[in-house]
C-alpha cells in the first residue's frame, strides 16, 4: 500500500504498485496530468517530470525483475 507524505510530496510504493505510473489512481481532478510510467526498481527512486513528486520503493522487489 502506498503511503504519501502531504508536505515533501514523497510516496512510498511497493511491489504490488508496479508498475508505477504518475498520477497515482484515485489522485484528485486538480492533481492530474498526462500519466507517465516511472522505473523505480532502477535506482529506488522516482521523480515524475510533471509534477515533482518523488517515489521510493520499498519492501522486496518483485521476483524476475533485473
Amino acid at each position: 500500500m502506498s503511503e504519501l507524505n502531504e508536505k515533501t510530496r514523497e510516496v512510498q510504493v511497493t511491489a504490488h504498485d508496479l508498475p508505477l505510473a504518475c498520477p497515482r489512481p484515485g489522485a484528485p481532478l486538480w492533481a492530474r496530468h498526462p500519466r507517465v510510467f516511472l522505473d523505480v526498481l532502477k535506482a529506488g527512486t522516482a521523480a515524475c517530470p510533471y509534477c515533482g513528486t518523488q517515489y521510493q520503493f520499498t519492501g522486496e522487489r518483485p521476483k524476475g525483475h533485473h
